[in-house]
């Protein structure tokens, strides 16, 4: 079965055409095509996604990066109806919705987070070896359950258990800001480029390699609590309160970013064991664009081997870790190789969007 999936969530308009198959373990997919324009630059100056800008870029890339598709064969239309900014989900329902009609195709509403799970869950084959460049391979398969997700990106922080295929619970989530969110915001303090998350992770990895030390020392909220869930809010206000009044040298700046990251990635680990402990998770998987913080994976990763030993763990690749249309090809053939049925006759964007739904 081949897809055509549209992604248009947020600041990154995708295209992507990818074919599946069910296998005896799972499912294989492979990438016919895929094609993606970021608005990053656009928004840099907001220090933010400003959603009337992405709408209106989405309007102008759809039918741009469209051409490229446009000889293609597909047997069904997946997009994401959520959660997202809405004005920027309408844009891609709008193109897919008119598309599926012209060519007479299911429409295939997907879930964006659910987009996160199954690409990250997916192990990515070598492409040299196996197709040509434009191609790549990935199999879904041999996944044992239950599996605990961690989903951080820019809008959303929340671990995510599921027992049972396309079955899902919110175990954990932020109270108040995403960890992504955070990130930009704390950036923006120090005068850092949009997007922020890989900024002051590079003056981090700087700050350690030099062992660059800050006396300033950040809370790592809820940290203590009896639950999973998280905060950012209040990291934010104390970064906030702690840089005020002062020029930091380029060391300073540093050491103070890895400070921070090394708040965040506290959290994460806090919070991730308690779930992991509680929910008796057999596959431990990250997603999201903040899923590509190096710092925070190794961290992971080491709780992961050290106390976890039997737990199956699937980092995702570096390059599918942001928002892209490949990921929503391959959550909804997924569904549809599972026989699963999507209701496509009153989709609409639905900004909050949960999994849990």
């Amino acid at each position: 079965m081949k897809v055509l999936a549209i992604e248009t969530s947020c600041d990154e308009t995708g295209i992507a055409l990818v074919e599946g198959t069910k296998t005896p373990g799972g499912f294989e997919f492979v990438t016919k095509k895929a094609a993606l324009l970021s608005q990053a630059l656009l928004h840099s100056p907001y220090g933010g996604v400003y959603p009337n800008l992405a709408k209106r870029e989405h309007l102008k890339n759809l039918p741009a990066l469209f051409e490229q598709f446009k000889d293609d064969s597909y047997d069904a239309i997946a997009v994401t109806h959520g959660p997202g900014l809405e004005p920027a989900l309408w844009t891609g329902i709008e193109f897919a919705k008119k598309l599926a009609a012209e060519k007479n195709i299911p429409l295939l509403p997907t879930n964006h987070m659910e987009g996160h799970i199954v690409s990250s869950l997916a192990r990515r084959e070598s492409i040299k070896s196996q197709v040509s460049n434009d191609k790549q391979i990935s199999k879904l398969e041999s996944i044992k359950l239950p599996v605990l997700a961690l989903l951080v990106s820019g809008g959303h922080t929340e671990l995510v258990l599921m027992k049972e295929w396309f079955t899902y619970e919110i175990v954990g989530k932020t109270l108040d800001d995403a960890v992504g969110e955070a990130f930009d915001k704390v950036a923006r303090m120090l005068q850092l480029a949009y997007p922020g998350g890989p900024e002051i992770s590079r003056l981090a990895t700087q700050a350690r390699s030099k062992s660059q030390k800050t006396n300033i020392k950040l809370p790592r909220p809820m940290i203590n609590s009896n639950t999973c869930d998280m905060s950012f809010s209040g990291l934010k206000t104390a970064a906030l309160y702690a840089l005020r009044g002062k020029n930091l040298t380029e060391d300073e700046k540093n050491a103070f970013a890895a400070e921070f990251e090394d708040a965040v990635a506290d959290i994460m680990v806090s919070k991730t064991r308690k779930a992991l402990w509680d929910s008796g998770a057999q596959t431990f998987v990250i997603g999201g664009g903040v899923a590509a913080n190096r710092y925070l994976r190794e961290k992971l990763e080491a709780l992961v081997l050290d106390e976890f030993p039997d737990v199956d763990l699937r980092l995702p690749e570096l390059s599918i870790t942001g928002d892209n249309a490949i990921m929503i090809a391959e959550a909804a053939l997924a569904r549809a190789l599972s026989g699963i049925k999507e209701n496509s006759a009153d989709i609409r964007a639905v900004g909050n969007l949960s999994l849990a739904d």
